[in-house]
């Protein structure tokens, strides 16, 4: 598979500030917010799958492509400016850890999904406090990340076709089996708490296998989309808006005030 100059992201550079617990509670605010109006808007670890996998896409899908597929017709980037900020450092920050030549899963540089234990989370809670739920019935850990990624496989799947190279063929197909069976139930019995170190057991270790896989399998996606990216020559550049103009990544911002800064 002979490397090629990758075809520029819709994203910042990788210098922006991480996501920090108080900017994913805010993304999981908003979301909650347009849910009150279009039910069908996914939680944030869904929206984490999709952003991943745009990341590791050939081609550089727009804003305005991806915006109406992934939260509705009805979203406003401009009125979600913080938001989409917020988006736009979690894929620069995605993208910074695809790129880093990590070489195990330790490593301080390699990309970690927001995922969340929402079995764990619940076996956590006090018997009383549980109500009616039950845990078999809620997602299991890493799927709603799956589902995400996948979403936008499916949204593009020209974009996601085998490669004329056969190893890179291989690799894409493994990749994507992987998230798939992860995107399926914990059918394993359940090991450790991904919620509590000390909590009920909600994760079987198969699960844990698999998301480990699935890791690296991204890592094999990135490396698949930037080889088939278009060569930087080939690639027309759009003319630059005036600096009062909305920024073209999709921020909200005016273009003096984001990418033009």
């Amino acid at each position: 598979m002979k490397p090629s100059t990758p075809a520029p992201d819709t994203a910042p550079a990788p210098r922006l500030e991480p996501l920090g617990l108080d900017d994913y509670d805010a993304q999981d605010a908003e979301l909650d917010a347009l849910r009150e109006h279009d039910a069908a808007v996914p939680e944030w670890e869904f929206c984490e799958g999709f952003l991943a996998a745009l990341v590791c896409s050939r081609r550089a899908v727009a804003p305005a492509e991806y915006w109406p597929v992934l939260l509705g017709k009805g979203f406003n980037p401009m009125a979600h400016m913080e938001f989409v900020w917020r988006w736009q450092r979690r894929w620069a920050e995605v993208a910074a850890a695809l790129d880093a030549p990590v070489k195990t899963l330790d490593d301080e540089r390699t990309y970690h999904p927001e995922v969340l234990d929402t079995r764990g989370a619940v076996l956590a809670l006090p018997p009383a406090e549980r109500g009616d739920t039950d845990p078999a019935t809620l997602p299991a850990y890493a799927q709603a990340w799956a589902h995400g990624f996948m979403e936008a496989v499916q949204a593009w799947p020209d974009d996601w076709l085998p490669p004329r190279n056969e190893e890179a063929a291989r690799m894409l197909e493994e990749a994507l089996d992987a998230i798939v069976r992860l995107a399926g139930d914990d059918a394993g019995p359940a090991a450790v708490s991904m919620f509590a170190e000390d909590g009920p057991p909600s994760v079987s270790e198969q699960r844990l296998n698999d998301f480990g896989e699935v890791i690296w399998a991204v890592y094999d996606l990135r490396g698949v989309g930037k080889s088939m990216a278009a060569p930087a020559e080939t690639i027309r550049k759009a003319p630059e808006p005036g600096r009062n103009d909305p920024c073209p990544c999709g921020s909200g911002r005016k273009y003096k005030k984001c990418h033009g800064a």
